[in-house]
């Protein structure tokens, strides 16, 4: 491999992983109402080169594999911003959103032939009040923050999923949001808000592909563990005055999807389960649960 970006195998990690993957993917026991409320998540979701990274693809997986398999999937992704509130098309075998750049074409080959999710766009509909209705589009599949890292979590592509647009950068009005969907966590949907713990793309360098890790990315990350450790919601909205900003999120899409998560929470200001820490070419991988 001369790079990640540049693997002898393009996606041969991903072909390794499947192999050991799949019977126990097939082997997970179902979401039932005794497991009382699915969590929700915040995960660092990657790109193609998850697909190139076996030790972060069986991070995702044995983070699937500590809950049971959901009834449906809903994930808000930092990729998808759009006002008002609009659904990703809830037919079976939606296409994919190729939506990256300069990549060997396998991965734009790539599938995740997921079952119709009708009844759970239905659900979501009837949790938007009036004052914010959601609207379906007719054609809009799932971008790489939903399929990516849902390859690697649900490998078998048997849950059905949506994704939900990100209609603003406000952080009380995406906890709102999240405050709607609190009630099908309950119901087995697992509730996901998809962004990266840092995204400072404009200032990669090379040093970070041979895995340095910059300060502006460490110090945001380690900021964003404590506040939530502490529970403190309050300072996390403060994000734009963090340590390392604004080199960790040039723009707040891969930050924001956290508050959805947060809101979705039976109390945002509990302390949340870090599932999986450390770095991708620099970037904090930081992903979580929250508990209760």
């Amino acid at each position: 491999m001369s790079s990640i970006f540049d693997p002898a195998i393009p996606a041969g990690a991903y072909d390794e992983f499947l192999a050991e993957a799949l019977p126990a993917a097939r082997a997970q026991r179902s979401w039932t109402p005794a497991d009382g409320p699915m969590p929700a998540l915040y995960l660092s979701h990657g790109a193609p080169p998850l697909f190139d990274d076996g030790p972060w693809l069986r991070q995702l997986f044995a983070w699937s594999r500590s809950m049971p398999k959901p009834r449906n999937i809903l994930i808000v992704s930092a990729h998808w911003e759009s006002a008002p509130l609009m659904l990703s098309s809830p037919a079976a075998h939606t296409p994919l959103v190729y939506d990256f750049g300069g990549f060997h074409p396998r991965y734009y080959e790539m599938t995740y032939d997921t079952p119709a999710a009708a009844g759970l766009a239905a659900r979501v509909a009837a949790a938007m009040p009036d004052a914010e209705p959601v609207h379906q589009h007719p054609r809009r599949g799932l971008d790489h923050g939903a399929w990516v890292p849902l390859m690697a979590m649900y490998p078998l592509a048997d849950v059905p999923v949506l994704q939900l647009s990100m209609p603003t950068h406000d952080p009380d009005r995406l906890l709102a949001i999240g405050a709607r969907l609190r009630s099908l966590r309950e119901e087995g949907t697992l509730v996901i808000g998809s962004g990266f713990m840092t995204h400072g793309l404009p200032f990669m360098t090379r040093e970070m592909l041979q895995g340095a890790v910059p300060s502006w990315s460490s110090d945001f990350d380690a900021w964003v563990a404590d506040a939530l450790t502490r529970g403190d919601v309050d300072a996390l909205a403060t994000y734009q005055r963090a340590p390392g900003m604004p080199f960790a999120h040039p723009t707040p899409d891969h930050y924001l999807p956290l508050f959805v998560t947060l809101g979705a929470a039976t109390n945002p200001e509990s302390p949340v389960k870090t599932a999986i820490d450390g770095y991708m070419m620099g970037f904090a991988k930081r992903s979580f649960q929250t508990i209760g």
